[in-house]
């Protein structure tokens, strides 16, 4: 806006002192100051007010009036309300660096001033920006991305002052606005907080955008829906696990409609690229289904290692050389059953599977994901390390699965606040995660290992369960197989007067139970992680054989005691 344009506006009580050729220059901004150096807060074309408490003498004026001219102000205003005029130095030093100078009714408050600066500068700057993404937007979606969601973003700061970041479903950070000087990143878990919160207003049925305050600020949350996935029918239990979210830190409560209209702007740019992305994902998928229909047909290791070395420059261009393996099998389960779960899986596992870490949405790239049936099965490659002999080779791939493999406790523990938000009460993610494996011949061994491993997560309790290779040299590798049935007879038989008897006495036996049989039988040890006297476990324990009639000192009702706990 110009500076003419609030000398016209009668109700901002402003009257010309100086400066009448200068009234066309443009106000974007302004600030409240009585400062006696006020250059580090401005950054040009602001409008000045000032009640004039930092004129002490003056030559004072010119001082002052220098350093605005410096800063590139716009213009000054007088408030008049604690003086009788504005002091002819003022207007003299004003004159002499071309500056406009007004004085300030004083019957106008410096806040109405300023409310009616801030919406019709923010009001233009929508406007203008609303005019490049729409720009930008026919750039995206007639050829190559015009620099990705971060140009807008970018945007957004430098034009309507509003931070945003680009998150997965977990949180991850896929696009942020890169402006320097636009304060701290988004922190981990607040990221994680809000993809949480977004999963939970989408399967509640909540429109956005959703409005949540996280780490004492508050955020807008605008879904991302791709143009394929947001055709009319589709349950939202197919997309939700997957969908991204532009994540805002403002409150969108109050916003007017233009402005909500340019943020879903936005969002349909950001689907853009997202759909050009997942079109770019079909040859590593299909990559993906070749090997895994090889693997499950019991091909010969040398056709299923052409397969891979197909794969490999894919998914890990550059490379040179053959990498390591993993085998990552998720399952998606729906309580009513009418959702196919293969394709919800697979898309999920093409996000969870990303270091979270990573930014952007390029490190998904290197990921194939196939699915079958209800199940969906990823091919992780792992950066290979130069072989030697026998025990370097062996080496390797340790260090593979190690330093550079996925862990299916840490992949648990990024995913599972989030997604269990957008299962709600009726879904539940189960995957398992193999060993690293160098070769073909160990691929076959890998599936079966990670699905294995999946069956045992399975067996859990919660919406999000996780499972790794480690565990399946454990007796737990058994619990999945058992029938519910037979789970739940040989549980009851156990356990229930134990819980009977903790309901009428408070006797906390289960408790105790547990804990003894966690310290391998150690009375001093139970206790003191108890905080009891050895005397008073003893008689717990007592009691637990008498209702039960089993002997705690024998090894075969331990076991019986331990698989019961872990079945119930």
């Amino acid at each position: 806006m110009r500076l003419r344009a609030l000398l016209e506006t009668e109700a901002l009580g402003l009257r010309l002192l100086g400066g009448e050729d200068e009234l066309d220059r443009t106000v974007r901004g302004v600030m409240t100051t009585d400062l006696r150096d006020p250059s580090r807060y401005l950054s040009g074309g602001e409008l000045v007010l000032t009640g004039l408490a930092w004129r002490r003498e003056p030559e004072d004026s010119e001082r002052f009036v220098r350093i605005l001219t410096s800063a590139g102000v716009a213009g000054l205003a007088a408030g008049e309300a604690e003086i009788a005029s504005t002091p002819d130095d003022l207007i003299e030093a004003c004159a002499r660096h071309r500056l406009p100078l007004f004085s300030v009714d004083e019957t106008v408050s410096f806040a109405s001033i300023t409310e009616h600066v801030v919406r019709q500068v923010s009001s233009e700057r929508a406007g203008d920006l609303a005019a490049v993404v729409d720009r930008h937007r026919r750039l995206m979606t007639g050829g190559p991305a015009g620099g990705g969601p971060e140009v807008v973003l970018d945007l957004l700061g430098s034009d309507l002052d509003l931070r945003a970041w680009v998150l997965s479903p977990t949180g991850r950070r896929i696009a942020g606005s890169s402006l320097a000087g636009a304060g701290p990143d988004l922190p981990a878990g607040v990221a994680a907080a809000l993809a949480g919160e977004h999963l939970a207003a989408a399967r509640g049925g909540r429109r956005g955008p959703h409005r949540v305050t996280a780490g004492g600020t508050t955020y807008s949350l605008f879904p991302v829906h791709g143009s394929s996935r947001a055709a009319a029918g589709r349950d939202v239990r197919e997309t939700v696990l997957s969908d991204w979210l532009l994540a805002v830190e403002a409150d969108a409560g109050d916003w007017p409609e233009e402005r909500l209209d340019l943020l879903h702007g936005v969002t349909q740019l950001i689907a853009v690229e997202r759909d050009r992305r997942d079109a770019a994902r079909t040859v590593r998928r299909r990559l993906a289904q070749e090997v895994l229909e090889l693997v499950q047909a019991g091909a010969a290791p040398a056709e299923i290692a052409a397969r891979l070395r197909v794969a490999a420059p894919v998914l890990l261009p550059g490379l040179g050389t053959a990498p390591h393996w993993q085998v990552v099998v998720a399952r998606v389960e729906w309580e009513d059953g009418d959702i196919p779960g293969g394709p919800v899986a697979q898309a999920l596992l093409e996000e969870v599977l990303v270091d979270p870490d990573a930014a952007g949405a390029e490190p998904s790239d290197r990921i194939a994901v196939a699915h079958t049936g209800d199940e969906a099965v990823a091919l992780v490659p792992l950066p290979a390390v130069a072989a030697g002999g026998a025990e370097e080779a062996a080496a390797a791939v340790g260090a593979a699965a190690g330093a550079a493999g996925l862990d299916a406790d840490g992949l648990l523990a990024t995913v599972r606040e989030p997604l269990g938000r957008g299962l709600a009460d009726d879904g539940r993610l189960t995957f398992g995660v193999s060993a690293a494996v160098h070769s073909a011949e160990g691929l076959r061994g890998a599936l079966e290992e990670a699905r294995h491993a999946r069956r045992v997560a399975a067996a859990r309790p919660g919406r999000v369960c996780a499972a790794g290779h480690q565990e399946l040299a454990s007796h737990v590798l058994l619990l999945p197989f058992v029938p519910d049935d037979v789970r739940r007879a040989f549980t009851a038989r156990l356990l229930d007067p134990l819980r009977d008897y903790d309901r009428r006495h408070r006797a906390e036996l289960i408790p105790t139970l547990e804990a003894f049989l966690d310290c391998d039988g150690s009375w001093t040890r139970c206790a003191t992680r108890l905080h009891l006297h050895v005397n008073t476990l003893r008689y717990r324990v007592g009691r637990i054989e008498q209702l039960t009639g089993r002997d705690l000192s024998r090894l075969e009702d331990k076991l019986d005691f331990f698989l019961a706990l872990r079945m119930s």
